[in-house]
C-alpha cells in the first residue's frame, strides 16, 4: 500500500537536526571517515542494514518485493576543502583546493587543519596575502584572487616553517572549511557544505521513515552514500549490476540564467556529462505534478554528479538527478526547508511505484521487438528536394553521366 508523500513534522524536524550534525562534522573529499561513522551510527539506530566498500563508501538496503536490487538513491557526504601544499617561511600554509571552487569563496573562511594525529586539529583562517587595508591601502583590492594569493593563518604562535614542523603539520594535511550553519526564521538554511549533506539528510530521513513504518517497497533499493563526488568519481564503484534506475540527489543551481527553484524540487534534463535518461526524468516530472509538488526543469552547463561517475564506470542503469535548490553553491550556500521537503516527498512517492518499464527494465538487455521505443516517438523526416515540385517523393532519378569523361581537362 502506498503511503502519503506528505512529510510529517517529526520527520522534518529530525531531518533538520541530522543535517546540522552532518554539517558540523568536517568531511573534505579524501578525509571522510568521521562523517561516515556518524552516518553508519544513524542507520544502526533505525535498524537498516549496510556495509562499506573497501574505500569507505556506504551502501544500505531498503527491503522490497523484487529479487534483485532494482533501484538506487545516491548522495554524497564529501565536501570541498583544501590540502596543504607548502609550509611557508612566514609560518603560514599554502593550500590547494580539494574539489572545484574559487579561492574567492575560501578567503575569510575559518578552518580546521588536520595533521596525521586523528585526535588533534588546529584552527586557522584563509587570508589574502595582503589582508589589511591599514597596511596595503588600495592594493588589497588589486591583488589577484587565485589560490597562489591566499594562505592559511594558523592560530598558534608560529612565524617560521620550523615552527609549523614542530606543530606536526606536513604537506598533504587536510584543511576543512568550518560550515557555521544557521537556520533562519523564514526556513532558510545558510551554511557551507549543504552540497551534498542536505542530500544525505534527505536520504537518511527516507530510510528512517520506511524502516519505522516497516514499508516493503515494490523494488529492493540501495541507498548509496559516496565519499569522492567532489573530485569526480563518487559512484564509480559499489553499485550492483542489477540496478535499473538510479537517482542522484544533489544541489540544483539557483543563479541568474538558471531555472532551479529554492522552494521546490528541480529535475535537471542534462548537465556537463550530457542528457539524463529521457523516460526516468519525465516520469519524475509527472509524479511531481500528480503529487502537486512544486517542480522545475533545468539544464546545468558546469555541473556533474554521482550519476555521471556511475555511467562512466559502466553502470547499465537509467539515471536521473533530483535537486534541492541551492543559492551560492560552493560558497556561502543557502537552501530552504521547503525544497528539502519537496525532494523528500518526490522520492518517497517514486520509491513506492513500479519501474518505469517493469518488464523491459527487469533485465539488463533484451530483443528489439520488446524495446519500448513507442514511448519516445520520432516522426520520420520528409525528403525535401532542392528544386521546385512535389515534396512527397524525390521524383525521377537523374541518369547521370559516365565517369571519367572522354573529353575535357578531367579526361
Amino acid at each position: 500500500m502506498r503511503h502519503s508523500a506528505a512529510m510529517a513534522e517529526a520527520d522534518r524536524t529530525w531531518m533538520v537536526d541530522t543535517l546540522l550534525a552532518l554539517l558540523q562534522t568536517p568531511s573534505p573529499a579524501g578525509r571522510t571517515d568521521a562523517v561516515m561513522q556518524l552516518i553508519g551510527d544513524i542507520f544502526d539506530d533505525f535498524g537498516v542494514p549496510f556495509s562499506l566498500t573497501r574505500r569507505g563508501a556506504l551502501t544500505a538496503e531498503l527491503p522490497g518485493e523484487s529479487a534483485a536490487i532494482d533501484r538506487a538513491v545516491v548522495v554524497h557526504a564529501d565536501t570541498i576543502g583544501c590540502m596543504v601544499r607548502r609550509l611557508k617561511d612566514n609560518g603560514r600554509l599554502e593550500v590547494i583546493p580539494v574539489g572545484t571552487f574559487s579561492a574567492r569563496f575560501a578567503a575569510g573562511a575559518r578552518v580546521r587543519i588536520f595533521s596525521d594525529d586523528p585526535d588533534e586539529f588546529i584552527t586557522g583562517t584563509v587570508m589574502p596575502l595582503k589582508a589589511s587595508g591599514h597596511a596595503f591601502g588600495d592594493e588589497i583590492d588589486l591583488q589577484p584572487t587565485d589560490w597562489e594569493h591566499v594562505e592559511v593563518r594558523v592560530d598558534r604562535k608560529v612565524s617560521s616553517r620550523e615552527d609549523l614542523v614542530r606543530l606536526g603539520l606536513q604537506i598533504g594535511d587536510f584543511v576543512a572549511l568550518i560550515a557555521s550553519p544557521e537556520l533562519t526564521a523564514d526556513g532558510y538554511i545558510v551554511s557551507r557544505h549543504l552540497d551534498g549533506k542536505a542530500g544525505v539528510a534527505i536520504a537518511l530521513a527516507l530510510a528512517k521513515n520506511f524502516a519505522e513504518n516497516k514499508v516493503v517497497l515494490p523494488h529492493r533499493t540501495m541507498v548509496m552514500i559516496t565519499i569522492t563526488e567532489e573530485v569526480g568519481h563518487g559512484a564509480s564503484h559499489g553499485l550492483p549490476a542489477d540496478v535499473a534506475e538510479l537517482v542522484s540527489v544533489d544541489n540544483a543551481v539557483c543563479a541568474p540564467g538558471q531555472h532551479s527553484i529554492e522552494d521546490g524540487v528541480t529535475i535537471p534534463m542534462a548537465d556537463l556529462h550530457g542528457p539524463f535518461d529521457y523516460h526516468l526524468t519525465r516520469r519524475l516530472c509527472r509524479l511531481a505534478q500528480e503529487q502537486e509538488i512544486p517542480c522545475a526543469r533545468d539544464v546545468f552547463r558546469f555541473y556533474r554528479s554521482d550519476a555521471a561517475a556511475a555511467i562512466e564506470a559502466g553502470a547499465g542503469t537509467r539515471a536521473a538527478l533530483v535537486g534541492f535548490g541551492l543559492d551560492g553553491s560552493h560558497g556561502w550556500e543557502r537552501t530552504h526547508l521547503d525544497s528539502l521537503q519537496a525532494v523528500y516527498c518526490l522520492l518517497h512517492t517514486w520509491l513506492q511505484t513500479p519501474l518505469t518499464f517493469a518488464k523491459w527494465d527487469a533485465k539488463p538487455s533484451g530483443q528489439l521487438r520488446d524495446f519500448p521505443s513507442s514511448k519516445q516517438p520520432a516522426p520520420s523526416e520528409r525528403w525535401v528536394p532542392l528544386a521546385r515540385g512535389e515534396h512527397d517523393s524525390p521524383g525521377e532519378a537523374s541518369p547521370g553521366s559516365h565517369w571519367p569523361p572522354s573529353e575535357g581537362p578531367q579526361a
